[in-house]
């Protein structure tokens, strides 16, 4: 006997509520995909300077996504077939798996907001030290100006975040092929040195991710009450 009144509205409301969250997964999914592909991040994360590789803490969380995107597609849509089928066992399935992913939730939140500022800092001190490889005398045996260029292109800033990174566009001008003048260097090392482009590289993402990540997880509460309720209403049911 299937339910009936207001628990059959909750029946389609759960189900229109899992489909969002399937929808949200996809979003999700997606969204780190092109994180992981995005030309400005994989240009920077995977150069190489000597035997030493750029920070990965990026990318750490970049995969976590990719795998919460992935577990949230597939508990949607365990709830949408449990929802419409009227299963206690798979609606109880679905809560389980519901509570797990919500706490997931949780630790990559802290883990993201406790690394936050480190990732930015360890991509900050890579390129420093390449910085410093590609003024020495001898960088030509070294990938220190190759791995300069690249981030310089990539996020169009030119010098660390100092006096030496000001001055020094004048006589390592290859370093910095889109800077014109003299003047112009000057006026614009606060606005383009690259410690600052960095931060804002990183920042960006990160609130792209928190967003998405606050929408998921009004939305996986919403679902957890409405599946219980639903799965009272069935046993409820059953017994008349």
């Amino acid at each position: 006997m299937g339910v009936e009144g207001c628990t059959k509205c909750i029946k389609y409301l759960l189900f229109v509520f899992n489909f969002i969250f399937w929808l949200a997964g996809g979003i999700i999914l997606g969204v780190a995909l092109w994180l992981r592909h995005d030309s400005q991040t994989t240009n920077i994360l995977y150069l190489q300077l000597g035997d030493k590789q750029a920070p990965n803490t990026f990318y750490v969380g970049i995969y976590i996504l990719i795998a919460v995107g992935a577990v949230m597609m597939f508990v949607g849509f365990l709830g949408c077939y449990g929802a419409i089928q009227e299963s206690q066992c798979l609606l109880g399935t679905f809560f389980t798996c519901l509570v797990i992913l919500f706490a997931c939730e949780v630790a990559a939140g802290i883990w993201g907001f406790v690394n936050k500022d480190q990732i930015a800092k360890d991509v900050k001190q890579f390129y420093d030290q390449a910085f410093q490889q590609a003024l020495m005398a001898e960088s030509d045996t070294n990938n220190g100006k190759a791995v300069v260029k690249t981030f310089h292109e990539t996020l169009d800033c030119c010098g660390p975040d100092n006096v030496i990174g000001a001055i020094t566009p004048l006589w390592k001008e290859e370093l910095c092929p889109k800077k014109e003048s003299f003047l112009k260097n000057i006026i614009e090392a606060h606005t383009s040195n690259c410690h600052r482009k960095i931060d804002e590289l990183f920042s960006g993402k990160l609130y792209l991710i928190g967003i998405a990540a606050i929408v998921v997880a009004v939305i996986m509460i919403f679902e957890m009450i409405l599946s219980m309720v639903l799965c009272c209403g069935i046993r409820n049911s059953s017994v008349y």
